[in-house]
């Protein structure tokens, strides 16, 4: 599907997500890279020349103010999700930020503030919510078929990156929680039409990084909704194998999808109720370009998102919760340089 006029997309960093995230929906979809900067030019040089970005700029800054970019795509370290996406919006670029979209509440409220203000477009990449694999997850509790909602799981685990990856660094608000639990945790979230209202923050529990008292290697969270259903959120960033998965149970039968994350991996939703059980294969469509397909057409045309800088700060708060209630601190703000 294309709009009528393609989105101008900057981008900030040479991220390897970047060309899953937008570089194949961004073609898919027809829309422009118009330009990308780098920590070093030649890294952007790089990225450029593999794919198809129009024009290469020497700062992050440069990108948010060059005229022709509409929308400015952040994928950097999580640390600096917030200071960006700050910079951004104030230049009155729309944004199509990685998750999470800050390093803590006091700064997604800022970027909440701040997207009101610009009165631009601000998303928070939580693309497999735009993945049929979870909108049938959210049709089997709509339909009935599964009975009310009595339990929810969601477990986002993989191997461990290695010690110099940024998602391990305090200081770039590294943790597991940031990385891989915000996911665990917005899937948990999104049930509320079907659970009496969102989930509160019961008790969570976690483990330190080797080395890094901080630095959260794993973070289990209870929760409970309104109606009386209760929800695990877990999260593992040093686990054996990949493990992504959505689980919804009620009181007439339980559904799974086996890789909501990663749905063009694995795109299976197991059924189970008194009349059998069932595998339904909703499509390895990139969850990415489903995405951008839906934020280029809230852009062009109006229609609804069901993700914006609220929903953001809502997630981020309770992440915060469930950091301080298994013993680590938030994570901190990153500053960017005085700009001359």
């Amino acid at each position: 599907m294309t709009t009528a006029e393609p989105l101008r997309i900057g981008i900030l960093g040479a991220a390897r997500i970047a060309g899953l995230s937008i570089v194949g929906p961004a073609r898919v979809c027809g829309h422009r890279l118009v330009a990308v900067a780098a920590r070093s030019r030649g890294r952007a040089e790089a990225f450029a020349a593999e794919h198809g970005v129009e024009r290469v700029l020497d700062s992050y800054a440069d990108v948010i103010d060059d005229p022709e970019v509409e929308v400015v795509y952040n994928p950097l370290a999580n640390g600096l999700h917030g200071p960006w996406n700050l910079a951004a919006l104030a230049a009155g670029k729309h944004v199509l930020t990685e998750k999470p979209s800050a390093s803590d509440a006091e700064e997604a409220t800022e970027v909440r503030d701040a997207a009101a203000e610009a009165g631009t477009v601000f998303m928070e990449g939580f693309h497999y919510l735009f993945h049929p694999v979870t909108r049938r997850l959210h049709e089997l509790l709509g339909s009935g078929e599964l009975g009310e909602l009595r339990h929810v799981e969601t477990t986002v685990a993989m191997p461990a990156p290695p010690g110099s990856d940024p998602r391990w660094s305090l200081p770039l608000a590294g943790g597991a929680l940031m990385d891989l639990g915000c996911y665990s945790l917005h899937a948990q979230r999104t049930l509320a039409p079907w659970a009496g209202g969102p989930p509160r923050l019961v008790t969570a529990r976690g483990g330190a990084r080797g080395g890094a008292p901080d630095v959260d290697e794993w973070l289990d969270a209870e929760l409970a909704f309104p109606g009386g259903a209760t929800g695990s959120a877990r999260c593992h960033m040093a686990h054996g194998d990949w493990r992504m998965s959505f689980r919804v149970v009620g009181s007439r039968g339980e559904a799974t999808a086996v890789n909501f994350v990663q749905p063009h991996l694995d795109d299976r939703v197991l059924v189970r109720t008194p009349a059998g059980e069932r595998t339904e294969e909703l499509g390895k469509r990139s969850s990415y370009t489903y995405q951008l397909e839906a934020y280029a057409t809230h852009l062009r045309h109006g229609t609804p998102l069901p993700l914006d800088a609220e929903d953001a700060l809502t997630t981020m708060s309770l992440i915060d919760a469930c950091y301080r209630a298994a013993g680590f601190p938030p994570r901190p703000r990153t500053a960017l340089p005085v700009r001359g």
